[in-house]
C-alpha cells in the first residue's frame, strides 16, 4: 500500500468536517488516482509548471475555469475542499484572497507558495535593486530608470487600488524566474512523492533548459529596437520589461478590472505620444475599448500582450506558444531588428 495515500484519506475527512459537508470531497477528488500526486494548482502558469515538472505522475486541477480572470476568484465549497483533500497546493500568497484563505484554513502544511522561491518586485515598477540576470544591467541604464518614473507616475492610480508598496506576483513572465521556480516545486513534489523523485528533478532540468532557450530569444529578438517603451492596459509586466531592458507604461495598476481617471487617460496619451508608440496593447481577458480609445488619440495600433494569468478557452496555445507571440508582438510594436 501506498504510504503517501493514508495521510490523503485523513485530509479529505478533514476537509469535510471543516466545510461542513459542502460537497467538500468534489468530483475532481472522487475521480483522483491513488497512485498520483493530488496537486491543486491556484491558476494557468502554475498549472503549466506542475504538469510539466509532475509529467505523469501528478494529477493537477486549476482553481480558474479557462478563460476567467484570476485575480479575485471566488471558491466555490467544492473547490474549498479540493484545497483541502489535495496532497500539495501551488500558489502564490496575495494574488488570489480566497485561495489565500482556503489554504491557512485547511492545508497550510500542504501548501507551497511560489512567492517565496525569490523576492518579488515592487508593484510601483521601482524593481532595480534585485540582482537576477539582466535585472542589474536594467537599472543601471538610463531607460530603464525611467521606468521607475513611469511606476511613479502610476502610482497614484495605484494608491487608490490599494496597491501602493505591495508587490508585483506576475514572475512567470520572466522565464528565468519561472525556472527557478520549477527547480524548488521538484524539491517539493519529491518530499511528498519520494519513490518518483528523480523524475521530478530531470523533467525540472528539461523545463529549466527551454525556458532558457526561450529568455535567449527574448534577449535576443529585443537587443536592437528603435523604441523600448510598451504602453500597455495594466502593469503586469514589470518581470518582463526588467528582464528585457523595456519599459511599461501602465494605463492603470496591478488590477486590469480598475478603470483609469480621465487625468491619467491623458497622461497615457501624451507619454504615447512623446514615445512615438506605434501599439497600444490589451489583454485577452480583458475589455479592449480603453486601449482603443487611447490608440485612436495617439494614430496607434492595438494588440495582444498575453500576461497568461489565464489562458482563453479558445486560445489553444501553451506557456511557451503564447509567449513567443508576445515576442512577435513587442517586436512589431518597437521596431526591432
Amino acid at each position: 500500500m501506498n504510504n503517501r495515500r493514508v495521510p490523503r484519506t485523513l485530509a479529505a475527512a478533514s476537509a469535510a468536517l471543516l466545510t461542513l459537508g459542502a460537497t467538500a470531497c468534489s468530483d475532481s477528488q472522487a475521480d483522483a488516482d491513488p497512485q498520483r500526486v493530488d496537486v491543486v494548482a491556484a491558476f494557468y502558469p502554475l498549472q503549466f509548471l506542475t504538469q510539466q515538472i509532475g509529467g505523469d505522475t501528478v494529477t493537477v486541477s486549476n482553481l480558474v475555469k479557462p478563460g476567467a480572470e484570476p485575480h479575485d476568484i471566488e471558491l466555490s465549497p467544492g473547490q474549498v475542499g479540493d484545497v483541502a483533500g489535495a496532497e500539495l497546493i501551488v500558489y502564490l500568497k496575495g494574488f488570489q484572497p480566497q485561495v489565500d484563505d482556503a489554504v491557512q484554513q485547511n492545508s497550510a502544511d500542504r501548501a507551497f507558495d511560489v512567492a517565496t522561491v525569490e523576492p518579488l518586485l515592487d508593484a510601483t515598477g521601482d524593481n532595480h535593486d534585485h540582482d537576477h540576470g539582466h535585472e542589474g544591467e536594467a537599472g543601471h541604464e538610463g531607460e530603464a530608470g525611467h521606468e521607475g518614473e513611469a511606476g511613479h507616475e502610476g502610482e497614484g492610480e495605484a494608491g487608490h487600488e490599494g496597491e501602493a508598496g505591495t508587490k508585483d506576483p506576475h514572475l512567470w513572465l520572466d522565464p528565468t524566474r519561472l525556472a527557478t521556480v520549477g527547480d524548488q516545486l521538484a524539491d517539493r513534489l519529491a518530499q511528498a512523492d519520494p519513490e518518483h523523485a528523480d523524475g521530478y528533478t530531470a523533467r525540472a532540468k528539461d523545463l529549466r533548459t527551454k525556458l532558457e532557450q526561450l529568455d535567449a530569444e527574448f534577449t535576443a529578438g529585443l537587443k536592437t529596437c528603435q523604441r523600448r517603451e510598451i504602453v500597455v492596459s495594466h502593469t503586469a509586466f514589470g518581470y518582463l520589461t526588467t528582464r528585457y531592458q523595456l519599459e511599461q507604461i501602465g494605463i492603470t495598476g496591478l488590477s486590469p478590472e480598475h478603470e483609469p481617471s480621465p487625468q491619467r487617460l491623458a497622461e497615457v496619451i501624451e507619454e504615447a505620444k512623446e514615445h512615438q508608440a506605434t501599439t497600444i496593447f490589451f489583454e485577452t481577458l480583458v475589455s479592449p475599448k480603453v486601449a482603443e480609445t487611447i490608440a485612436a488619440q495617439v494614430g496607434a495600433e492595438t494588440a495582444v500582450l498575453d500576461p497568461l494569468e489565464g489562458l482563453s478557452a479558445d486560445n489553444g496555445g501553451d506557456y511557451f506558444s503564447v509567449m513567443r507571440t508576445n515576442l512577435a508582438n513587442l517586436q512589431k510594436a518597437l521596431g526591432c531588428s
